[in-house]
């Protein structure tokens, strides 16, 4: 009687998820169709972040709730969509600042911020998903690609 064998589980795309992208999700005059096509990947894909993203999501919701850009109501309810997502906080990012983080930001005159994800993607040999010129332009310049939903 012949064996079953189980299907081998494809690995997961990964990708390192930029926060100008995942706001593009909540706040709707921000919206576009590539950030539409990053959130659709997670149905196979998942995203890394550094450690600071979390507090860069809840501050610009935070602002958005000050500016009646949005509620706390709709806050709640993105924040429990975003925790089901796949998206894995690089906790190794912060050994990194003072050092290669520091030095991609002077050297492509990025935020500190947005050096962290260029960082992450390069360390990770991953793609980068991001609406930021800016980050997308350094990341272009070191051969980082971007994230192809």
């Amino acid at each position: 009687m012949p064996t079953k064998r189980k299907a081998k589980k494809s690995p997961l795309a990964e990708f390192v998820l930029d926060g100008s992208l995942a706001l593009a999700w909540y706040f709707k005059d921000e919206a576009v169709s590539y950030a539409d096509a990053v959130a659709a990947s997670f149905l196979k894909a998942r995203a890394l972040v550094p450690v600071i993203w979390p507090l860069e999501i809840a501050n610009a919701v935070l602002m958005g709730e000050r500016r009646k850009r949005s509620t706390e109501a709709q806050a709640a309810k993105w924040f429990s969509y975003l925790s089901s997502l796949p998206i894995i906080i690089d906790e190794i990012t912060n050994k990194h600042v003072w050092s290669e983080v520091l030095a991609l930001g002077r050297a492509h005159h990025l935020s500190a911020y947005d050096a962290s994800y260029l960082d992450l993607a390069l360390r990770r040999g991953l793609p980068l998903a991001s609406l930021d010129d800016e980050l997308k332009t350094a990341a272009s310049a070191l051969g980082v690609p971007m994230f192809v939903p």
